[in-house]
């Protein structure tokens, strides 16, 4: 129970700025955004249809987000994490094997420096075309790919260190395969194995 401890009006901690409350409704739009975004896309989803699905008053929506475009711009500011690797410092990558690059760029399909939901993977994809903050976070993934890629064949094939430059052409291709590949399979439907691309490469490499 909660008592005054003076005479002026005391509000209620659940129901100030940043409160409870307060996040609970902000997370509740961004719930619902996150949901309709993956599912109809975000130009055919209006804020009205937002407000509904998180059951709450379309001006509460406006209050925190005050264009659409804010509520896409935060939920891939928080909702999704391209982890980086410190590769000029002697980063480390977990199932980089010497002398096997097939299998050390397979491992690193499996492991896309990528933290998202499935919902926010979809509209990271969908969107990049349209929207500069959705393409700046897949530029900052793209980049952090090529980068991861380039360390593991430098470390699965040490001989081939002096050749830079077919060692960049490798893992850009790699890159390209695993950043687009979602795109690719949601436009045509047709799926890229990145095993075997991993294995093409590795062959192309001479291993």
């Amino acid at each position: 129970m909660r008592t005054r401890t003076s005479g002026k009006h005391e509000p209620d901690p659940e129901c100030t700025p940043g409160g409870p409350a307060e996040r609970s409704s902000r997370t509740r739009i961004l719930d619902a955004a996150e949901a309709l975004f993956a599912e109809r896309g975000y130009e055919a989803t209006s804020t009205a249809r937002v407000a509904r699905r998180a059951k709450v008053p379309k001006g509460l929506v406006f209050h925190y987000f005050p264009q659409k475009m804010d509520v896409l711009v935060a939920l891939i500011d928080e909702r999704t994490v391209v982890e980086e690797l410190d590769a000029s410092g002697g980063g480390d990558l977990d199932g980089a094997v010497p002398g096997d690059p097939a299998g050390t760029l397979s491992g690193l399909a499996r492991a896309l420096p990528l933290r998202a939901s499935p919902a926010m993977r979809r509209i990271l994809f969908r969107e990049a075309d349209t929207h500069t903050s959705v393409r700046e976070r897949l530029g900052r993934l793209n980049g952090e790919v090529f980068l991861r890629a380039r360390h593991a064949l430098e470390l699965a094939l040490p001989g081939a260190r002096g050749d830079q430059a077919r060692l960049e052409v490798a893992a850009a291709t790699f890159t390209a395969v695993l950043i687009y590949q979602e795109n690719l399979a949601s436009l045509t439907g047709q799926h890229l194995d990145p095993d075997a691309v991993a294995e093409l490469i590795a062959r192309a490499l001479g291993a």
